[in-house]
Formats: C-alpha cells, sequence, structure tokens
C-alpha cells in the first residue's frame, strides 16, 4: 500500500466512527464518511488531473467534525464563525497527524493543510476547486434536508452566498444538478 493509500485509508477509518447516519440511495453511511467520498469525487470531476495535495485534502476537508456541534458554540454570525474558524483548525491538525502516521514529511503535510484551511482562496487554484466542490457537495446532498429546515428568505439568502463562493466550474456544474420544485423556484429567486 503506497503512502497515498494509507492516508485515505486512515481518513476513512477516522470518518466511519461519525455516529450520525444517512442514507442515500439505499445505503445507510457515516456521514462525514460520505461526504468526504462525495467531496472526493466532486474535486476528482471538476479537475481531473488534480494533485496529491488536493485529493488528501478532499477525502479529509471536514474530518471528525462531528466532534465539535455548532451548538456548543453561542448563537448568531460570530459564534458560527468561530465554529468554523475552530473547526478548519482541527481539520487541518487531524488530517496532518494522519498524513504523518502514514509516512508523509512536514513540507508534503502544509500544503494540504493550506486547502483545507482555504488560504489565499480566489488565489489559489487548488483551494477554489476544493470551495467549488464542497458548495456542489451541498447543493447536490445537503440542499434537500436544508429545504424542510428553513424558511425562503434564508435558504433565498443561503444559495446568494453560496453561489458567490463559486467560480464559473462550479456554477456549470451546479447548472447541471436536479432539485425539487421548491428548490428550483428558490435557486432562480437567488440567482435573479
Amino acid at each position: 500500500m503506497t503512502r497515498f493509500e494509507t492516508a485515505i485509508n486512515l481518513f476513512d477509518t477516522y470518518n466511519r466512527q461519525d455516529p450520525h447516519q444517512l442514507s442515500w440511495e439505499g445505503n445507510t453511511y457515516p456521514a462525514e464518511y460520505f461526504y468526504a467520498l462525495k467531496l472526493y469525487e466532486w474535486v476528482t470531476s471538476l479537475e481531473p488531473s488534480a494533485g496529491e495535495s488536493l485529493l488528501l485534502a478532499s477525502r479529509s476537508q471536514h474530518i471528525g467534525r462531528w466532534k465539535t456541534p455548532r451548538s456548543v458554540y453561542p448563537d448568531g454570525k460570530a459564534g458560527y464563525l468561530n465554529w468554523r474558524k475552530d473547526l478548519a483548525r482541527f481539520h487541518a491538525s487531524t488530517a496532518g497527524e494522519l498524513m504523518q502516521q502514514a509516512g508523509y514529511q512536514k513540507p508534503e503535510i502544509e500544503p494540504v493543510k493550506h486547502i483545507i484551511l482555504k488560504e489565499d482562496l480566489r488565489y489559489d487554484r487548488e483551494v477554489q476547486v476544493m470551495e467549488n466542490a464542497l458548495c456542489l457537495v451541498f447543493l447536490q446532498y445537503q440542499f434537500a434536508d436544508f429545504l424542510q429546515k428553513h424558511e425562503d428568505d434564508k435558504i433565498v439568502h443561503i444559495l446568494k452566498r453560496t453561489w458567490k463562493k463559486m467560480t464559473t466550474p462550479g456554477h456549470e456544474a451546479a447548472a447541471l444538478l436536479q432539485f425539487d420544485e421548491r428548490g428550483q423556484r428558490l435557486l432562480h429567486m437567488a440567482l435573479g
């Protein structure tokens, strides 16, 4: 087994510990394991020649996310932003530790952390590919559930923000996704 395969296996084993389960097309998965698989798929779809750092980052972007639920932070935007920032550092650190176990050295780990932390977003091609892929995972696999929990105004606001985070390749891929009638209507409202 190569270092890359070992690292992927370590990431997947870690994410399979997620106590939250989800069903997709008749199969049940630990949630973060499922999302890691789908993020990896989107990254390879958007960037068929993706390098090792981007592939490793995509499989570990939200590693162990269930360990720090949003509810442990205060309500409101500041609480949300602090939660996201702390989570990103946790994900990067955990991915780095597992990569080290797989045989990677610090100079090889740092680019993966850079992508996970979304440093130089909009200026770093790999970081932007990751952002596009994250938005597409949300739209394809989480949006329908999100629709059930929130009012139209909030959904339109979130869709506007999601669309703004993506670049042309993300927009083109998102345009091919299928949504129910309400989702399609709200997407059209968000995009004006």
